[in-house]
């Protein structure tokens, strides 16, 4: 049976596991990436990602460390202001409306939104440049033991690994999660997004919109320009037998409903992609540490599509561990290291999954008095400035 030695493995080719690769194999590690599937790397594909992920500011020093950005910033289109909209008027008219400007707390953007088969193409680009790093596409995790100097991972076509660290970045359903025993706590909400990518009458000018009825946002997501027209990344948020309806429309009529849900701020709204259906759940591991063991990611926190919170956190995992590996270079994947990054991103894992859990609930609500008591929220919010201020520091990371 074949096996090799790397000091670290990573299940999971997702955008949030090809990074960590990048990032430990940058830092000097041996690192060995594996997914079942292999990955999608052209926007034409009708398999494709058509989703797209804003990186906030913090996200952009560990890109640079990994060497990704570079590979990135032309593509990356600035988020400078994040739009707040209560629409739940009459006839879907808007009751409050903010902005949310990044230079009330700093010179640089909130952040920079591009596309995910982009980002994969990219990333896969740079571990082409790392000797010390190998991805095996098309083979995933099948077992590991792990003993008290390294484990033994089993993958799919059986080849074993011996390394210090397993780190399951593997999905919210992770095999190494289920392997290593740690349990994890689900909420549903009866929804589902629908995420696509439109071009608009109306230029965004930078600007990311949260608009907010019933049912859950409607949130644009500037992209660059499509065929000479403005455009924007969707994720519409809808109860799930109301997503299935939409997905199902033909592309005239589905265009026509989203501009209606728009509250007409872009003008008339055209498909620009296929649509796609995810489930919404809120899902938090009991522990981000066992035996060899550690998760980030979704195998340790998924959370439903607000405020760019789901994949900044996965790299403020990242940037936990990957810290923490430094420091512990000749104890990697020790009992001190792993309790320490437990330590370090349990309670911040969960402050945010209960605060994105309520918001979420919030913008589901369909009762007239209290959707006018969250349109006088966002204005609160808003118009005191320390309390803006404070707010949006907190979603970017900061202290």
């Amino acid at each position: 049976m074949d096996r090799q030695s790397v000091d670290i493995f990573i299940s999971g080719g997702g955008v949030a596991g090809l990074t960590a690769a990048a990032a430990f194999g940058a830092a000097g590690f041996t690192v060995l990436c594996a997914d079942p599937t292999p990955p999608v790397t052209e926007g034409s594909d009708p398999d494709a990602d058509l989703r797209t992920t804003a990186f906030l500011q913090p996200a952009r020093t560990l890109l640079e460390e990994a060497g990704i950005w570079p590979r990135l910033a032309a593509d990356a289109t600035p988020l400078q202001v994040m739009r707040i909209v209560d629409a739940s008027g009459v006839e879907g008219s808007v009751t409050a409306q903010r902005d949310f400007d990044a230079s009330d707390v700093g010179d640089a953007p909130f952040g920079w939104n591009l596309r995910n088969w982009m980002l994969r193409r990219e990333i896969l680009a740079r571990l082409d440049e790392l000797p010390n790093v190998t991805f095996r596409s098309g083979v995933g995790f099948r077992a590991m033991v792990a003993r008290d100097s390294h484990a033994i991972v089993t993958l799919t076509d059986r080849t074993q690994v011996e390394t210090a660290l397993v780190i399951g970045a593997d999905g919210r359903d992770s095999p190494v999660r289920h392997a290593a025993g740690i349990a994890a706590r689900t909420r549903r909400y009866g929804q589902k997004a629908l995420t696509f990518a439109v071009t608009h009458a109306n230029p965004h000018d930078n600007v990311s919109t949260e608009i907010h009825r019933e049912g859950g946002p409607f949130t644009l997501v500037p992209l660059p320009d499509h065929n000479g027209s403005p455009c924007s990344a969707v994720v519409w948020m809808v109860d799930g037998a109301e997503a299935h309806r939409l997905r199902d429309l033909n592309d005239a009529e589905f265009s026509a409903e989203a501009t209606v849900r728009s509250a007409d701020l872009y003008g008339d709204l055209t498909l620009a992609t296929r649509r796609q259906v995810w489930p919404i759940i809120t899902r938090t591991a009991t522990r981000l540490d066992g035996p060899r063991t550690a998760l980030m990611a979704e195998a340790a926190h998924v959370m439903p599509p607000i405020g760019a919170q789901g994949l900044n956190t996965s790299l403020a995992d990242l940037r936990s561990l990957l810290d923490l590996a430094i420091t512990h270079r000749n104890t990697l994947g020790s009992r001190e290291m792993l309790s320490a990054y437990n330590r370090a991103r349990h309670s911040d894992i969960a402050l945010r999954s209960r605060g994105i859990s309520l918001l979420n609930q919030t913008s589901q609500i369909g009762n007239p008095m209290l959707q006018k008591m969250r349109a006088e929220g966002v204005k609160l919010i808003h118009d005191i400035k320390p309390l803006r201020t404070t707010l949006m520091r907190m979603g970017l990371g900061q202290r």
